[in-house]
């Protein structure tokens, strides 16, 4: 990363809607003046000519890429989630500036932070954006002098009434908010890639899977040549950073470098850090897969809450959002909702129901099927038994039907 952090792993320079990605200032507190308001804004690397104010169109740094880690060993934050590794201007071809601005190469963020009064983004920064060598402080002192002092929307002058560092305190608060609206992490794991240390995937099913809420590609870095341990997210911005929008957008010209297949999605280790909720507005708190309820299972099945399976008289995973059965990751948040007398399922992919005695999750699916629960168990047709042909194992789902099979198994509860 810098001579301060040598064995920082080298900082290689290597679908959300339009209008879910608009940074409200109102998200970000400084501590004195505001940005310049900006009317009828441009976007960032769709002009054809030059743009004068760059206080409303970032350039010429016009492609932000919001980057994050997976630190499997030695493990950073918490166990369940990817950490921030920071937002980066790029040129619109894949180049950069860094290190723009020396004068304010602040090294007391925290300070600067704690005098604006975001104590509650601190904490957060604390467990998300952290360093796996070295201090937290000389991590985002790094990021902030390296990529920070070249976004030109942050310039002082774009601010009226300016009050020194105010722009340092927009640019943390826009890193986090962002990185909140992209759970890897969840992403990954509905669509079956979790952390194994046996298992391992395709970068095509990897960028799939990253692609698919957001509707453009990613790029994905690997350490040591098949680890996992970078996604690069890639916006071009309306406007400002501190107020624009942030429009998902494909690569600049940066490609991942990890092997067609082979990558290694490694579990983190050695850190002690629990699970947490989850990190996304947009998502919900998960459990690990096989884990014993808290709470009395399908009493009742409504709000958001996990779908657990027991085979055998014991617990063994759990549904993910397409209404497969998984045992060897964390489970999909479904919502349920009251109808009739029972209540409909809905996942990430879309309303869930009984197709051809399959159980299946999907914006394929026009109309959910009305369950109901049998002494505290999922149950179709007043039948709380499920089937499968096989118990899964590894990176393997199996298909849960109606139908009778070789397995049997129920379905409880856990509310989130």
């Amino acid at each position: 990363m810098s001579s301060f952090m040598p064995s920082l792993k080298t900082l290689s320079k290597a679908a959300l809607t339009y209008s879910q990605l608009a940074l409200l200032a109102s998200s970000n507190t400084v501590s004195g003046g505001s940005p310049e308001t900006c009317s009828n804004p441009q976007t960032s690397c769709q002009n054809t000519s030059a743009v004068a104010n760059t206080c409303c169109f970032n350039a010429p740094g016009g492609q932000l890429l919001q980057t994050q880690f997976w630190d499997a060993d030695p493990s950073t934050g918490p166990v369940d989630s990817w950490t921030i590794h920071g937002l980066w201007p790029d040129h619109c071809d894949g180049t950069y500036d860094s290190n723009c601005d020396p004068s304010r190469a602040y090294t007391n963020i925290t300070a600067i932070l704690t005098a604006a009064g975001q104590t509650s983004l601190l904490s957060y920064m604390d467990t998300y954006w952290v360093s796996d060598s070295g201090t937290n402080e000389a991590f985002w002192d790094h990021e902030w002098e390296k990529h920070g002092t070249c976004i030109s929307t942050l310039e002082p002058d774009c601010y009226t009434d300016y009050t020194p560092q105010e722009e340092v305190v927009d640019f943390f608060n826009t890193v986090v908010t962002l990185f909140k609206t992209l759970p890897s992490y969840t992403w990954l794991s509905d669509a079956g890639i979790v952390p194994s240390s046996t298992t391992t995937y395709t970068s095509a099913d990897i960028l799939a899977a990253l692609q698919a809420p957001r509707g453009v590609t990613a790029v994905i870095q690997c350490e040591n040549t098949s680890e996992l341990d970078e996604i690069w997210y890639f916006y071009d911005v309306q406007g400002s950073v501190q107020t624009g929008t942030f429009i998902p957008t494909n690569p600049d010209g940066s490609t991942s470098d990890c092997p067609a297949t082979g990558v290694q999605y490694l579990p983190k280790s050695g850190s002690g850090t629990s699970p947490t909720t989850s990190t996304a507005s947009t998502t919900s708190s998960t459990t690990s897969a096989g884990s014993t309820p808290t709470t009395a299972p399908g009493t009742p099945f409504s709000g958001k809450g996990t779908l657990q399976v027991t085979a055998g008289g014991q617990a063994n995973g759990c549904i993910i959002s397409g209404g497969t059965w998984y045992i060897g990751g964390t489970c999909a948040t479904f919502t349920a909702t009251v109808s009739g007398s029972g209540f409909t399922l809905t996942s990430s992919k879309g309303k869930c129901a009984v197709q051809n005695a399959d159980l299946v999750c999907a914006s394929s699916v026009s109309t959910a099927t009305v369950f109901t629960s049998s002494g505290g168990e999922l149950a179709y047709d007043d039948s709380p038994s499920f089937y499968a042909s096989s118990v899964p194992s590894g990176s393997v789902q199996a298909t849960v039907s109606t139908a009778t099979m070789a397995q049997t198994l129920t379905i409880t509860w856990q509310s989130s």
